[in-house]
């Protein structure tokens, strides 16, 4: 009964963590087209969020000597690298677009480990590379021409090359007793993406204006400070908070699993509010990319061993660390860079 207790608790936070995550995007884009900068957004939703971890941080002051690298990297490509390519990529494409290109990532992953480490993948895998893509290309509806922002795109894709480059670099992190408290490396990641995109972003020449005034979703007048609290708290901090908390109660594979509705939802919460519409043939696409990336993310090579397999395991926790078995790079957890 206490395991299933703690499962039914698990898919409930990992559910909870996919509303949360798929909800930035709606929420960020209505303070976008008000006239802020996509950066000035990203800023806006990385300094709050590091400011609310600071006692995380301050509890965990160890990291700083004992993984500075897996924090940098944290900081630099799960945080300031993912949200900027990805916040810059709403102000051009639909938001479900462009979170269904960044979760070719999984796709992007296995594609370095077979051309560029040369590790064997499995047959399942090289399925699920091949369904995304052309699952991608119903979603830009590549007979058309690409019918939506080329850089759009481009953005969105660069938003998916850093989640690659984070988990290419967690090969800092460990297992067992020596792995970083996921927590940890969340506040300290904060914190150096805050640093990097207030240099990136000039914050002083942000139009603070726009804050106070109401910003139109669908039709009806909200606060942007509402919206701007929703982003900080629910969908970066409780987001990732409980992402965490869920892959310990699940395990990286379950909890990737309900990951992939946060596209899902996004995708709806976008039409519903923001009336972003998209046709048939891109709601088909946007499924297959779901499966394609489902399939490469549950996918385990055939040889899991090497640097990078050891190191997936620093932020997704004691999902699968703790049991002693080898985390795979494409085992990506939902306690990941998302946007």
């Amino acid at each position: 009964m206490h395991a299933s207790q703690q499962r039914n608790a698990g898919l409930a936070l990992a559910l909870g963590s996919a509303v949360a995550f798929g909800g930035s995007g709606v929420a960020a884009k209505p303070l976008i087209e008000a006239g802020l900068d996509p950066l000035h957004v990203v800023w806006l939703r990385v300094a709050g969020a590091a400011l609310v971890m600071v006692p995380v941080a301050w509890r965990h002051r160890a990291l700083v000597r004992r993984r500075p690298a897996l924090l940098a990297g944290f900081g630099l490509f799960a945080v300031a690298g993912v949200q900027a390519c990805y916040f810059a990529a709403l102000s051009r494409i639909p938001v479900g677009v462009a979170l269904l290109v960044e979760y070719l990532a999984p796709a992007l992953v296995l594609l370095w480990v077979r051309f560029v480490q040369r590790r064997p993948v499995s047959r399942a895998a090289a399925v699920g590379v091949v369904l995304a893509v052309g699952g991608l290309a119903c979603v830009v509806e590549i007979w058309a021409g690409l019918g939506f922002d080329p850089l759009g795109i481009l953005l969105a894709l660069g938003a998916a090359c850093c989640q690659v480059a984070y988990f290419l670099l967690a090969d800092q992190g460990g297992d067992g007793a020596d792995a970083p408290d996921p927590l940890g490396v969340i506040a300290y990641g904060l914190l150096v993406g805050a640093l990097v995109l207030t240099a990136v972003a000039r914050p002083w020449t942000l139009d603070y204006g726009v804050l106070g005034g109401p910003v139109e979703v669908g039709g009806a007048q909200v606060a942007a400070w509402l919206l701007l609290a929703w982003i900080v708290l629910i969908a970066t901090v409780l987001a990732y908070v409980t992402g965490v908390i869920s892959v310990r109660k699940l395990s990286p594979q379950i909890a990737g699993v309900v990951a992939c509705l946060e596209a899902v939802i996004a995708t709806v919460l976008a039409w519903v509010l923001l009336r972003e519409h998209l046709s048939a043939p891109q709601i088909l696409g946007g499924a297959v990319v779901l499966v394609g990336a489902f399939i490469a993310q549950s996918a385990t090579p055939k040889a899991p061993s090497g640097p990078v397999a050891g190191g997936a395991a620093a932020v997704a926790g004691a999902g699968a660390g703790a049991a002693g078995e080898p985390v795979d790079p494409v085992e990506l957890s939902p306690v990941r860079p998302n946007p």
